[in-house]
């Protein structure tokens, strides 16, 4: 069976706001260095504990910071976010295909369902992979694997689409194509370094960048 797997966070939705200023707030609490919410776009995508390792240092109580990260984001971050422009569209098209779609996010999926359906993206997907609270998954290759396992999914006949080379990684990792987005936080380069299949401009490109991928008619 093909599948589509979808990113989330700069993918479907702009989290910057949620996500930035619940770092902050960590940082803030444990008396460290604050950057600005423009210097933090880099953090949207990879695991936390991977961003505070780079924010605080390896030796660093990064379970702590990632506490201190939750507490804010928890009671409202998640949802200080938007839907892309064009994503509704783009996942009617992409639903028109025949194929399941499932969002593949590294974030929990405790928030991530919470998230979804807030922003009314269950609705376009037959289910949601994330990881646990714990950290397990939070891996793009281990989510992806996690993924493919559960639906049975070929990952040669499916695809990955996303912003990060994180997400490609992951993808190419499992063997799976890979679509990289350029409307999230990464720039063109991280992408083509990481070797995306192909990318996608805008949400409207990626139906038939897809289809061409996958081989659809």
């Amino acid at each position: 069976m093909p599948a589509i797997f979808l990113d989330l966070d700069g993918t479907l939705i702009d989290p910057k706001e949620g996500i930035t200023l619940s770092i902050r707030h960590a940082l803030r609490e444990l008396g460290a260095d604050v950057p600005e919410q423009d210097e933090l776009g880099w953090c949207i995508g990879p695991p936390l504990w991977e961003s505070f390792a780079v924010l605080l240092g390896e030796k660093a109580d990064l379970d702590e910071a990632v506490a201190l990260y939750r507490e804010r984001y928890a009671d409202k971050g998640m949802f200080e976010a938007d839907v892309y422009d064009g994503i509704g569209e783009m996942l009617e098209e992409l639903r028109d295909t025949g194929l399941p779609l499932f969002i593949a996010t590294s974030k929990p999926h405790v928030y991530a369902t919470e998230i979804a359906e807030h922003f009314g993206l269950m609705h376009f997907v037959d289910g949601l992979f994330g990881s646990e609270l714990d950290g397990t998954n939070s891996a793009k290759t281990d989510l992806l694997a996690h993924a493919l396992a559960e639906t049975g999914a070929d990952p040669f006949r499916s695809v990955m689409i996303g912003d990060r080379k994180h997400d490609i990684f992951g993808a190419r990792a499992n063997d799976i194509p890979a679509l990289g987005v350029l409307w999230g936080f990464a720039e063109p380069e991280e992408l083509h370094m990481a070797e995306a299949d192909a990318l996608a401009g805008a949400p409207e490109e990626v139906g038939e960048l897809v289809a061409d991928l996958l081989g659809l008619e």
